[in-house]
């Protein structure tokens, strides 16, 4: 079943632009940001979570989102630097570099962290890091036969439901009998139909672009988008390797893995 499901409301008309994956990567998400106010108006903020881990500036990262978003919800290294999960079973770079991060935020970042909700929903609308099949357990989805143990929650999903985590960016559209692929950077929903999109990573794209990666939604149109952006990605890979952090860290930011 869905927990935490937080809040529910119906929401005005509105452009929401959709932000996950940060990972402390400050010049991926100015370029981001820069990039929807090019755009026009945006009516409202959303991130994901996964504020911190693997950049260098998980400060600047958290004080920047919490200035400017709605509403923010704890990813998995959000959870596991503000003490809310045990990450004793992570690869060792990683490990080393959320204990990093805990050195790096103020104590009111630390806090902001370790209050964040794991789900919300707004309308039609519902979000979550992972998998909203038992948000703080983050599971992934990243393929059709994961999209399809969604079925089993199928009317308690929102029509769309925004996840990160994956850094992917993968839909799926479900209906009560399957899940299917959906193919596109730019798409309306159908009736009848309930969709899970992955917005992407901006701070760490996996999905073979390393271009920086978010959605845009207008709840008015029903319409969702990708924007990707091009951004100083030496600049990041160099703070990286001046905190000490793992070198992979800033190499996989060239690629896009």
């Amino acid at each position: 079943m869905i927990r935490n499901l937080g809040p529910s409301r119906v929401a005005e008309p509105v452009r929401i632009a959709i932000l996950s994956d940060i990972h402390g990567n400050i010049e991926a998400l100015e370029a981001v940001l820069k990039r929807f106010g090019e755009l026009g108006s945006i009516d409202s903020y959303v991130c994901l979570g996964d504020i911190v881990g693997y950049g260098a500036e998980p400060e600047a990262c958290c004080s920047r989102i919490r200035e400017l978003a709605k509403v923010t919800l704890l990813g998995n290294h959000d959870a596991a630097v503000a003490g809310r999960m045990d990450y004793s079973y992570y690869y060792d770079a990683a490990r080393e570099a959320l204990d990093w991060c805990l050195g790096q935020l103020s104590a009111e970042n630390l806090a902001w962290l370790k209050a964040l909700p794991y789900t919300h929903r707004e309308g039609h609308v519902f979000y979550s890091h992972g998998s909203p099949l038992n948000p703080a357990d983050y599971d992934y989805i990243f393929s059709t036969d994961q999209a399809r143990g969604l079925m089993t929650i199928f009317e308690e999903l929102g029509d769309v439901t925004f996840i990160g985590h994956s850094h992917l960016t993968k839909v799926f559209a479900l209906s009560d009998e399957d899940a299917f692929d959906v193919v596109a950077p730019k798409f309306r929903l159908k009736d009848g139909m309930k969709y899970i999109v992955t917005v992407g990573s901006v701070g760490q794209p996996r999905d073979y672009d390393p271009r920086a990666c978010a959605g845009l939604y207008d709840t008015e149109k029903r319409e969702f988008q990708y924007v990707r952006v091009d951004y100083d990605i030496e600049s990041q890979r160099q703070k990286i390797l001046e905190a000490g952090l793992a070198q992979n860290f800033g190499t996989r930011l060239l690629l896009g893995v």
